[in-house]
């Protein structure tokens, strides 16, 4: 797998935390379900992320928006449009004075109506995700707090697709939006990535090199392998030397760096969400025994394993 999408591996929608609402201006929606990741998108009309730090982000028809959480932020039709509306976790709608309105404004489908009839000025579409693993934590740490990506740049009709399903009211209906907005996710990372202005991280860069990208791709394929910096020269092709030093370039890191950082953040999934053995996974991710992974952990990290674990 490439880098993006063993990064991307830990990150999944939330069950039924997808919502299509439609809003008539003014309206304004205060985000506090403490959701790791959400992404919004005005299907039609505008609308603003406002986070409490950071300026305001205008999104058009078409354009979708990544927010990192868990800190609250507004998205309204306007950015000094005051918040009547606070989502809660599992899409609960509270009034500012405290009653719930979750039944009263959502139909049979998934779809809410939270400013006027059909045909409101907004259609706004939006998701959360829940992160696990520090190798996800990886890609959050590349990301600002609102990742802005304009429509041009997403090329992808998924977001079509969500708001089709979101109407219907069909057998495995949830398992097919948990999936589209998965999808959604990685076409609007892949989109701003792509930007003429971005700036990605040095792994995404690399991905597309013959050299460094097929380096990447057999480090994630294969942690657990032996590997040096002339094994990895020499499945790829080059020598050693001139591997190094294009790996540094592109990365920004040398080859036996990353690949501990990598490691590492297996290890750190796996110490959290399983039972195996520090022994089993040290050798999972490639080192010879507990000790060595312990060792290496602590240097890295600041705690041994059975620290980080309990």
């Amino acid at each position: 797998m490439d880098p993006l999408g063993d990064l991307l591996d830990g990150v999944r929608a939330h069950t039924a935390a997808f919502c299509q609402a439609t809003l008539d201006p003014p309206w304004g929606l205060r985000i506090v379900d403490r959701a790791p990741l959400a992404l919004a998108a005005p299907l039609r009309g505008q609308a603003w992320v406002v986070p409490d730090e950071g300026e305001p982000t205008l999104l058009r028809t078409g354009d979708v928006a990544i927010v990192q959480g868990p800190e609250p932020y507004t998205v309204a039709d306007a950015p000094g449009t005051r918040p009547e509306v606070f989502v809660h976790p599992e899409n609960r709608l509270m009034t500012a004075d405290g009653f719930d309105i979750t039944a009263d404004t959502k139909t049979r489908t998934r779809a809410a109506r939270l400013g006027g009839p059909d045909g409101g000025a907004t259609l706004l579409a939006s998701g959360t995700y829940q992160v696990s693993g520090s190798v996800s934590g990886r890609l959050l740490a590349a990301l600002p707090r609102v990742v802005h990506v304009e429509r041009e740049h997403v090329q992808s009709s998924i977001m079509d697709l969500l708001s089709a399903e979101v109407e219907r009211d069909e057998p495995g209906q949830q398992v097919v939006l948990d999936r589209l907005l998965d999808l959604a996710l990685v076409a609007a990372l892949r989109g701003w990535f792509a930007r003429p202005a971005a700036d990605p991280p040095g792994w995404y860069r690399a991905h597309g090199d013959p050299l460094v990208g097929a380096a990447l791709r057999i480090m994630h394929d294969d942690p657990a392998r032996s590997w040096t910096v002339a094994s990895l020269a020499a499945a790829t092709g080059a020598s050693r030397a001139a591997f190094a030093r294009r790996f540094t370039t592109l990365v920004g890191q040398p080859p036996m760096t990353y690949l501990t950082q990598w490691r590492l953040d297996l290890a750190a999934g796996a110490l959290r969400d399983t039972d195996a053995t520090i022994a089993s996974i040290a050798r999972q991710v490639g080192y010879a025994n507990a000790f060595a992974l312990t060792v290496a952990f602590k240097r890295e990290r600041g705690s041994t394993p059975q620290q980080f674990r309990r």
